[in-house]
């Protein structure tokens, strides 16, 4: 090892060995993959927040329902009529009209009542359902 710079013990600069040393550590390194995650769709509300910018909404005395506004949905701006069924045994309705989309769409608070259902397991009822 003739051309071995002995202050520091790697090969001088223009030799074979420092060669073959960095096209060594460059196949090493060509086998790396670096991955960078982070937390998305945080609309810094605070509310709930689905995959993708739908919108959840929290449901008053829940037992199971889902009310979800997908992206879609909010970028249109139509009126739609929201199922909530979820999980649960039964369905649930809750309208929200082109101005309430575009409210939420915008980060405001909406709150609307949904349809009334008569479920055995639950009585005649309905739910609050809140986006933002």
């Amino acid at each position: 090892m003739e051309h071995l710079d002995k202050r520091n013990h790697w090969p001088e600069p223009e030799s074979p060995e420092r060669r073959a040393l960095l096209q060594g550590i460059l196949v090493m390194l060509s086998g790396v993959t670096i991955t960078i995650t982070g937390c998305g769709g945080d609309d810094g509300d605070g509310g709930p927040t689905s995959p993708g910018g739908s919108e959840t909404g929290t449901i008053s005395a829940n037992h199971g329902h889902e009310a979800v506004i997908l992206a879609a949905q909010l970028t249109a701006g139509n009126a739609i009529s929201l199922q909530i069924r979820g999980s649960s045994t039964h369905p649930h309705t809750v309208d929200l009209s082109a101005a309430e989309i575009g409210q939420i769409a915008a980060n405001q608070q909406v709150s609307k009542t949904s349809s009334t259902d008569a479920s055995n397991d639950f009585g005649t009822h309905n739910h609050q359902v809140t986006f933002n």
